[in-house]
């Protein structure tokens, strides 16, 4: 078991930060329509977020991995893998266990698509190959928390609402620019309605980064919950971090990445993430999942990276 004070304290938060984010982004939307077309345009944009939150527009899972060359992985290669997440799916409570693709990619990944009731888990080789049991559970255990919490209907309700506020601050702009003609020489100036039409679409993407962060906090403490194994995930995630910079360290020689601005990322930083992970000290032992050996699928050759030449010869 987790502490249950950090664990609710931690819960509430994220809540509090989501339900904020997604509020901001709808203000911000309401604000636009109500900016072109009055109080009719918002009540439009009321009617419209209503249906879509009614309808709740699912993509078939099969559709998103094929896009990614993802292919079924049988229980007959990797029996362990399977009986990990279908005791995961049990211990969060899912109509279903999520079903297991595998990626041909020597990049150490793991994402979930689908929703509660008809999803997907794909892991990549690079994963399998590069993290201990121990940790490739303390993943899907953070992917299965992304399902059990829908987080990924609601990223994809954001991603609409920024298509939207883009769609109207388009609008708005032209619509400023074939009206000049008539403002010019008049007392009403449209530099206002200009600055707030720019300045929206920004707003709302940095809002939908801010959103993507929350839940990605609130994922890794439901992984944790589900494990009773916070020290997995952390280990998961820094072991994550430096595989990754080996990746880029072959791209970009030999200065090192320069990091992204924390505003423009879709992840938390990963120290801040262990961070709040390793506050989450278990107070009882609880049986843990996965160990410290690997989980390459059998009969599954290891996927590397091509070797290619750059100018001046750089090799990655």
């Amino acid at each position: 078991m987790l502490d249950p004070r950090t664990h609710r304290r931690h819960r509430l938060r994220n809540a509090a930060q989501a339900v904020l984010l997604l509020g901001g982004m709808a203000m911000v939307v309401g604000g636009l329509a109500w900016l072109l077309v009055g109080v009719v345009g918002l009540l439009w944009a009321l009617v419209i977020g209503g249906i879509v939150l009614a309808m709740r527009p699912h993509v078939p899972p099969r559709w998103i991995l094929s896009m990614y060359g993802a292919r079924p992985l049988p229980r007959a290669v990797a029996p362990e893998l399977h009986r990990y997440v279908e005791a995961l799916a049990d211990r969060a409570r899912l109509p279903a266990a999520p079903r297991l693709y595998y990626v041909a990619s020597p990049m150490v990944n793991a994402f979930a698509v689908g929703r509660r009731d008809d999803a997907a888990l794909a892991v990549t080789d690079g994963l399998l190959r590069g993290l201990t049991g121990r940790e490739v559970v303390g993943v899907l255990a953070h992917e299965v928390g992304h399902i059990r919490a829908d987080d990924l209907w609601v990223m994809s309700l954001a991603d609409a609402v920024g298509r939207l506020t883009h769609a109207l601050a388009y609008l708005g702009l032209i619509l400023l620019v074939l009206t000049l003609p008539l403002t010019a020489g008049g007392t009403y100036s449209p530099l206002w309605p200009a600055v707030l039409l720019m300045a929206a679409p920004t707003v709302v993407t940095l809002l939908q980064l801010a959103l993507s962060r929350s839940r990605e906090y609130d994922a890794d403490l439901e992984g944790a919950a589900l494990t009773g194994d916070p020290e997995g995930l952390a280990s998961a995630l820094a072991r994550l971090e430096r595989l990754e910079g080996r990746i880029w360290e072959r791209v970009i020689v030999p200065r090192r990445r320069a990091p992204d601005p924390l505003l423009l990322r879709t992840h938390p930083p990963t120290a801040a993430r262990v961070r709040r992970l390793l506050q989450l000290v278990p107070r009882e032992e609880r049986r843990r999942l996965g160990d410290a050996r690997r989980l390459p699928p059998a009969g599954y050759p290891q996927v590397r990276s091509p070797v290619r030449l750059r100018s001046p010869g750089v090799r990655w």
